[in-house]
């Protein structure tokens, strides 16, 4: 696969997508074509980005200089208030979640930059539909404040993009699993914690019920589907608001046996909490025959080898091994 050399800015680069999409830019790219951003200080241990700028994404003025003094031509702006931290603040996650991605669909449009990435996610569901093998189109009737900035968001995508022909490409996001980096407040987090709480405890008590699923991907996959969407060329593509992502699907009890095969002693229980509710709202699994059509979409982990993959190398990084 080739790429092109580009200048490029990664906003929320220190979060658990940013981290290593970042790593695997620079590795493509070269460090000195990879600007990281991010509110918190620069971890070198985390980024391998030539260049880091401190930077808050709603601040438009910073934002347009730092894209001007680097000279910027692609953005992956990954930076947002995740599900369950959206809904405790709710007009934040509306301003972090939406006006950011305005303002760079407006500078596409000016032609100070030329392609976005922005993922949307599962979120944008919601109640009405059927629960399994969610189709591209259907109606997107979300119920939760994560959900309704990420359709706003996805609508303004295709509208900058039939209106002014802006690139900007978007993945919906399933529940994403990385061993490298913690998740940040989203209600597919416990497919996380588990594995740390399994290495560390033995146990886990997790925050949605036993029975509920949901999809999901492992991170490897996430960012390899991220980087075909983004070299696809632009006129095979068909889909101009976000593409369904689908990866697997699984339930808490399902993951917890899986653990089971590697670790007998593991032992979970369940209390389900605020986010169950949004779990509910959301679909069961996705079809993304779309994306497999217009770019070849494929994945390499299922939920056995994602689960071995991921007790292997958090219990490296635990000093469990």
């Amino acid at each position: 696969m080739k790429y092109s050399t580009e200048k490029i800015l990664i906003t929320g680069a220190l979060g658990q997508i940013g981290t290593e999409l970042t790593n695997r830019l620079v590795a493509i790219h070269g460090a000195e074509n990879v600007v990281a951003s991010g509110l918190d200080r620069w971890d070198k241990n985390l980024s391998s980005a030539g260049f880091y700028e401190r930077m808050d994404v709603t601040n438009t003025q910073l934002v347009r200089q730092v894209i001007k003094d680097y000279e910027i031509t692609t953005v992956y702006h990954l930076a947002s208030l995740l599900s369950g931290t959206s809904e405790k603040q709710p007009l934040f996650a509306w301003r972090l979640n939406v006006e950011p991605l305005l303002n760079f669909c407006e500078m596409a449009k000016e032609g100070i930059i030329s392609k976005i990435f922005w993922p949307s996610s599962i979120a944008v569901f919601g109640k009405g539909i059927s629960k399994n093998d969610v189709a591209q189109d259907v109606v997107l009737n979300p119920t939760t404040v994560y959900g309704i900035s990420k359709l706003a968001g996805e609508k303004w995508c295709e509208y900058y993009h039939d209106k002014f022909d802006v690139d900007v490409r978007s993945i919906r996001y399933p529940g994403l699993i990385s061993w490298k980096t913690p998740a940040g407040g989203g209600t597919t987090d416990y497919a996380v914690e588990i594995f740390y709480e399994a290495i560390e405890q033995g146990r886990y008590t997790s925050f949605i019920s036993e029975d509920t699923a949901m999809p999901m991907l492992y991170m490897d996959d996430a960012i390899n589907a991220t980087l075909q969407l983004m070299n696809a060329p632009k006129e095979s593509l068909s889909v101009h608001s976000s593409y369904n992502l689908g990866g697997m699907s699984f339930t808490p009890k399902q993951l917890a046996n899986e653990i089971k095969k590697e670790m007998p002693d593991f032992e979970i229980d369940y209390q389900p909490d605020f986010r169950q509710a949004i779990a509910d709202s959301w679909p069961s699994s996705i079809d993304d025959s779309v994306a497999k059509k217009d770019w070849g979409l494929s994945y390499d982990f299922g939920i056995s080898e994602m689960t071995k993959d991921m007790l292997k190398n958090l219990k490296n990084k635990l000093g469990k091994a």
